[in-house]
């Protein structure tokens, strides 16, 4: 008996216990995880009609309403929650004229999110486009806007230098209390600007900064006709700048006597 219990003591020295264990660990995942897939894949068949029954919309979007975006998304087959085209929803409601990025998900068992960044219109762009901070330019309504944009011009590709270049005037003829409200840029890179009061700036291409600045020393001492208005300031020239005024009493009286 002791000889056997000898024996017994010398075969578990000999035994690897930990790679033992670590076999029947491994063997036991494995079955819990073909036991798992049988079971994803019994629910997957069991839930294969699962469809899309809420939408939705995220970020307050101020232009662009929740019809629309439902419209949008309803180009896109949503009988199927999983088999849904997530890109094809994106891309779809991409495609309203206000919306500047969009981010879709699906929340399970029936909801579809999404998430709406639009423009934020700066200013109109040739009239008929608008303009974003980026100098991106975008079509849509511009009737929905709220607020009073700046009118800029200029050839295609030159939006964001335009933008940039109204702002730097805008800040340094404000300070002394001239608005900008318009600028133009020329096929042949001239610059144009429009005070708020219909004084027109000619700065033409090189020194656009220093020509604005020579403006803003010199009006204080410009001598105005009687019933004469400020029309055009061509700075145009390495010094000085030539003026053209306009009369509106004398415009009105003529246009009476011809009427």
């Amino acid at each position: 008996m002791r000889a056997l219990f000898e024996k017994a003591q010398v075969v578990n020295s000999q035994l690897n216990w930990q790679k033992i264990l670590s076999v029947g660990f491994f063997v036991l995942v494995a079955g819990l995880l073909v036991r798992g897939g049988y079971w994803v894949s019994d629910w997957l068949v069991e839930n294969q009609d699962a469809q899309i029954k809420k939408i939705v919309v995220l970020g307050k979007p101020k232009y662009t309403s929740d019809k629309e975006v439902v419209a949008a998304i309803k180009q896109v087959d949503l009988s199927s929650y999983f088999q849904l085209n997530v890109k094809a929803v994106q891309r779809s409601v991409q495609g309203l004229p206000w919306v500047a990025t969009v981010s879709v998900r699906k929340q399970w068992p029936d909801e579809l999110q999404v998430y709406i960044v639009e423009h934020k219109p700066v200013a109109i762009w040739n009239s008929d486009l608008l303009l974003n901070a980026k100098g991106q330019v975008f079509q849509a309504d511009n009737e929905a806007l709220q607020a009073y944009l700046p009118q800029l011009y200029g050839p295609e590709g030159s939006e964001l230098e335009a933008w940039q270049a109204f702002l730097q005037f805008k800040d340094m003829l404000a300070v002394n209390d001239f608005n900008l409200v318009s600028l133009a840029l020329s096929e042949r890179f001239a610059w144009q600007l429009w005070l708020e009061d219909g004084v027109r700036l000619n700065l033409g291409r090189e020194e656009k900064a220093k020509r604005v600045q020579r403006f803003i020393d010199v009006y204080p001492s410009m001598q105005i006709p009687e019933g004469g208005v400020l029309d055009t300031v061509d700075l145009r020239y390495d010094t000085g700048l030539a003026v053209s005024w306009k009369f509106p009493a004398q415009t009105e009286q003529q246009n009476k006597s011809e009427a």
